[in-house]
């Protein structure tokens, strides 16, 4: 293989004055970059405290600490990400990951996750199907006694099917269910898949629900993680 050709960065989803709890999702990030080993193929996250450790990664690679390290990402996000600091990109159809790190929205006390604010929560989920070891990277705010105290469970849907799986999850006991809107365009978010995403807000999150609203007709997945019993690193 072929070593990383460096180059400038071209993009960045985040600037460092834009990242809440910069110091904390710093530390995070470095921890797990500290954990990365030459000739190993990691699944790379987004959000801020992944790119973070993206970034730190790419560090240790141009200062000769690793070598040969390929990466997958998990959206649009993550792909430029990792081109634009000059590391190897790997396919999850050719090669499986030796772990991965993610961050989340909400980390309950048994380790169950929410995540996919950033609308990428189906290839996420891929990921996190296809290894083991799962690092999720957190500050101390995404501690919560229970999921959904702070976010809805976004529910990705064919948009042909958005008013049978409305129905179907308020069936489930959710609260509210609305469409996401986009602050920066008219009209719905769509996903990386070209899908719409629903909020769903439930006063109980009960074991087994994940499962459950996947069984909706027009449902592709959910930003809700149960029993993927991630390793979680909090700075």
């Amino acid at each position: 293989m072929k070593p990383a050709r460096h180059r400038e960065v071209t993009f960045e989803p985040f600037e460092a004055s834009s990242i809440s709890n910069y110091e904390a999702k710093f530390k995070a990030a470095e921890e797990v970059a500290s954990l990365a080993e030459s000739g190993q193929v990691i699944g790379a996250g987004s959000g801020s405290t992944a790119f973070l450790a993206v970034r730190a990664i790419a560090s240790r690679v141009r200062h000769g600490e690793l070598h040969d390290i390929r990466l997958i990402p998990t959206s649009i996000e993550s792909e430029y990400t990792i081109i634009g600091l000059g590391l190897v990109q790997a396919d999850l159809a050719e090669v499986a990951p030796d772990w991965l790190f993610d961050g989340a929205d909400e980390v309950d006390p048994d380790g169950n996750l929410i995540k996919g604010r950033g609308g990428a929560l189906f290839r996420e989920k891929l990921l996190f199907s296809s290894c083991q070891l799962r690092r999720v990277l957190i500050d101390p705010t995404k501690r919560v006694d229970r999921l959904g105290l702070n976010f809805p469970v976004p529910v990705e849907v064919v948009p042909r099917a958005a008013s049978v799986a409305m129905a179907g999850l308020k069936g489930l006991g959710a609260g509210e269910v609305e469409i996401r809107t986009g602050s920066g365009k008219d009209g719905p978010v769509l996903t990386e898949e070209g899908n719409l995403l629903l909020d769903c807000r439930f006063d109980q999150i009960e074991e087994g629900l994940e499962d459950e609203i996947n069984l909706i007709t027009g449902v592709l997945d959910s930003g809700l993680f149960q029993n993927y019993s991630p390793e979680i690193i909090e700075a």
